[in-house]
């Protein structure tokens, strides 16, 4: 494909005004109904695969893995030239275990060769060119196989069951959408079809949270489909007003960032309910989601094949070893990621859930690599966002709305805070005596207070804004 190509998402670009009459329409009948033939069929294909034995995943697999791979050598040039330059033939793929013999790649190796590892010949209609946010530096653009929008929905779907969802459900989203406020001033803007209510995160206010927190009560039973982040905040402002939740949230799914246990904790507490989190990425080759006993990841071992390398490129098979997530794609072909680095890292936990029998790869403490989280102490060490996260029930942060790091010199940073109603100069001093006690001396800050902190791209937290070269 010499000409990047996309395809327009035809409900997400339609007027709203010719949206909400269509919505009406389809929002009467069953959402399973029009999401289509290939979403239906997908649903029930899972609900199966789900509980198949180790040995018939490790079958599928495999077979998925020969055909990916024949086609990778037909059809591409660069995986002809780069099978051949290992000595490998799709034919000699006879286990799981041989698939070790091909070579990673990496986001580099998909910027230099992109076109080169397209499906040739195929035709440009039904492809989208898709990109990553590129918070961590220039996004990276490849092509996607658009049917695989359906069957990605299901997976979500399928996984959110387990979390108490069914398809039609009424959900609160607060994930990084631009949204204009409405003819009362609200932030908010109604799916009819999908039964979503979207909410701005950009807007955040205590007076922004407490209209959001106030419809989200009146919409009857409900999920809230949020970043971490945007759901943190909202629970900190629960309690920095003594405020009930709404009694009609079901549950919330969280995704598109690291989830922390103390976050995870303040936010469940607050909310008094659970707190449920999936693990995907953009290039669609893993997906991973928490079961409804554990919040272990359960990787989905028909979604793609995963693989958790360790630093001399082996497979990680000790259970509290950590590696770097590998991945190669079942549900898009028009460009084959095999074994593609994804920067993103996580702990092996086991091959089997004892808690609900799945036999599905366990991993958790899954930390990507496009948020920058470490600090650099003065003597080089790295003090990861995981050991100073933040606990939002802690009286110093519930007049806190948002705080980020800034570094640029190893051993000092600086500490952004966005002040909420009630903060002052006691809020200031538990906040510099929290990270004090943290940073253990190993690092120095000084504090600032700011109006706001720009989110990522996609509306997404970026806690330290790291600039110390090659950290």
């Amino acid at each position: 494909m010499k000409k990047a190509l996309s395809k327009k998402n035809l409900w997400e670009g339609t007027p709203l005004p010719l949206k909400a009459a269509l919505g009406c329409v389809l929002g009467a009948s069953t959402p399973a109904l029009w999401l289509g033939r290939r979403f239906r069929a997908s649903c029930r294909f899972l609900r199966e695969a789900e509980w198949w034995s180790a040995e018939a995943v490790r079958e599928f697999q495999l077979e998925k893995l020969r055909k990916i791979c024949r086609l990778a050598y037909s059809e591409t040039p660069y995986y002809r030239r780069t099978f051949d330059a290992v000595g490998f033939h799709p034919n000699d793929l006879k286990t799981l275990e041989d698939f070790a013999l091909l070579p990673t790649i990496d986001k580099r190796t998909v910027q230099n060769h992109r076109d080169e590892m397209c499906v040739q010949g195929m035709s440009p209609y039904g492809v989208d060119l898709c990109t990553t946010g590129g918070t961590g530096g220039a996004p990276l653009a490849f092509y996607l196989d658009h049917k695989r929008s359906a069957v990605g929905y299901a997976y979500l779907v399928t996984s959110w069951e387990r979390a108490g969802y069914s398809v039609g459900r009424r959900m609160g989203v607060f994930r990084g959408r631009v949204v204009k406020p409405d003819r009362k001033g609200l932030h908010h803007e109604y799916d009819p079809a999908l039964r979503r209510h979207y909410y701005s995160s950009y807007q955040m206010t205590d007076s922004d949270m407490r209209r959001y927190m106030e419809h989200v009560a009146a919409l009857g039973p409900c999920f809230l489909y949020v970043y971490p982040s945007t759901a943190a905040s909202l629970s900190r402002f629960l309690r920095r007003h003594n405020m009930e939740p709404p009694k009609n949230i079901l549950g919330i799914i969280a995704e598109s960032e690291n989830v922390y246990p103390d976050q995870r904790a303040d936010i469940e507490a607050t909310f008094k309910t659970r707190m449920f989190s999936c693990y995907g990425h953009s290039e669609r080759l893993v997906f991973a989601a928490e079961c409804e006993h554990s919040t272990d990841y359960h990787v989905w071992p028909t979604y793609g094949y995963f693989e958790l390398l360790d630093r001399d490129s082996e497979p990680m098979r000790l259970p509290g070893g950590r590696g770097e997530i590998v991945g190669t794609g079942f549900i898009s072909t028009v460009m084959p990621f095999i074994r593609y680095r994804t920067g993103d890292y996580a702990t092996y936990v086991g091959n089997r859930c004892e808690a609900c029998g799945r036999e599905h790869t366990l991993v958790r403490e899954i930390r990507g690599h496009r948020t920058q989280e470490s600090l650099i102490a003065a003597d080089g060490t790295i003090l990861p966002w995981t050991g100073l996260s933040v606990d939002g029930s802690h009286s110093a942060f519930i007049h806190v709305r948002q705080i980020q790091f800034y570094q640029d010199t190893p051993g000092h940073a600086l500490l952004r805070i966005v002040p909420a109603e009630g903060f002052n100069q006691e809020s200031r001093r538990g906040v510099c005596e929290f990270f004090e006690w943290k940073f253990a001396g190993a690092v120095d800050f000084t504090v600032e207070c700011v109006d706001a902190i720009v989110l990522s791209p996609r509306g997404k937290a970026i806690y330290v804004d790291q600039q110390i070269e090659g950290c």
